[in-house]
């Protein structure tokens, strides 16, 4: 008896501690909605792309190179009704950064062009991850969305670099001083052994 008795008080005091009060429920769902609300307006402040051109070459390529169009397009176009847009526009972005390897265009397909796609991408997926959080870094993401607009600068400058050099002339007698410099055509030192039939 004293057993069953035990166990009724037990359930009841279980039973009872279990039900929430609205009251709470309703403080704690405000505060949680305040401080989406805080965040959003920190992302919102902070997600400002400079997605025009800044040189000629630049230009040039968004009339050519189609992914680097789409991309600038869609770094220009700012989310403003929620941070679910924001969500979806930092997919968009990060699909948009990885086509950025396809059809670069032969003159620009180099070391220095891919490094610098490869850094975009990189901070515009964390962009996508931190903004996917339970609890989203509102500061990291306005830290990375600075980081990517010196990092597009960056590559633009890069890109009108390649291009004036490459409209410089060369000298007379420049390409063979070039291909004798060459150590893949060197004769090696070791010379083959003869074989002595």
């Amino acid at each position: 008896m004293k057993l069953s008795f035990s166990t009724l008080l037990l359930l009841l005091v279980f039973l009872s501690s279990c039900q929430e009060d609205p009251k709470v429920r309703a403080l704690e769902q405000k505060k949680e909605t305040q401080k989406r609300e805080v965040i959003f307006t920190n992302i919102n402040k902070g997600w400002n792309f400079n997605a025009q051109p800044i040189n000629e070459t630049s230009r040039e390529l968004r009339t050519n190179w189609t992914e680097w169009r789409l991309f600038l397009n869609e770094l220009g176009q700012k989310p403003k009704s929620s941070i679910g847009a924001f969500q979806q526009k930092a997919k968009t972005l990060c699909k948009r950064a990885a086509e950025l390897n396809n059809n670069i265009p032969i003159k620009y397909n180099l070391l220095e062009i891919k490094s610098r796609i490869a850094v975009i991408t990189t901070k515009i997926n964390a962009i996508n991850l931190y903004i996917h959080l339970n609890q989203i870094p509102d500061k990291k993401i306005v830290q990375l969305v600075q980081e990517i607009h010196i990092e597009v600068a960056s590559m633009q400058w890069q890109l009108d670099e390649i291009k004036r050099k490459s409209e410089i002339k060369m000298e007379e007698g420049e390409s063979d001083m070039i291909r004798m410099l060459d150590t893949t055509r060197a004769i090696p030192n070791n010379p083959k052994p003869k074989i002595i039939k």
